[in-house]
């Protein structure tokens, strides 16, 4: 059933502006592009980030909300920085959730949340997976679900 995680999908109400944005940010262009959409692969695991022309939003939304996904970064307050840089606003502060594992989130310029973090658990998982020579880590809950 459930395998993994493939697109997580933010809605702009101006595609070229967000596209522009998104760009320099990740600092890499999209590698899918149609009329109304485009998509990125970006982060350890090539996750892909879609942008969707807010057209095609089913419930258009006034206010940031939804699903708070968190990127993980190497240094979070840089990160924080440079997204305030580009014309992120701050929606919640630089918060401490225990030891090694620090998040933040921005409202992108589109209303869109984005969160930051920096885990340690992340980094941890993300060397086991290397250090296999299996693509798949079994003892690491990467099972589908069932």
């Amino acid at each position: 059933m459930l395998r993994g995680m493939t697109t997580v999908s933010y809605y702009a109400d101006d595609l070229a502006a967000a596209k522009r944005w998104y760009s320099e940010l990740l600092d890499i262009t999209p590698y899918f592009e149609i009329p109304g959409y485009i998509e990125f692969r970006i982060g350890d695991y090539r996750h892909e980030l879609g942008i969707i022309d807010r057209r095609y939003c089913p419930d258009p939304a006034h206010d940031p909300g939804g699903a708070l996904l968190y990127w993980h970064v190497d240094d979070l307050d840089a990160a924080l920085q440079r997204l305030r840089e580009l014309g992120a606003a701050e929606h919640q502060p630089v918060t401490e959730r225990g030891p090694g594992f620090v998040t933040a989130s921005v409202v992108d310029p589109f209303g869109n949340l984005l969160g930051i973090m920096s885990n340690q658990h992340y980094l941890d998982v993300l060397d086991s997976r290397r250090d296999s020579s299996s693509p798949v880590r079994r003892d690491i809950g990467a099972e589908p679900c069932r």
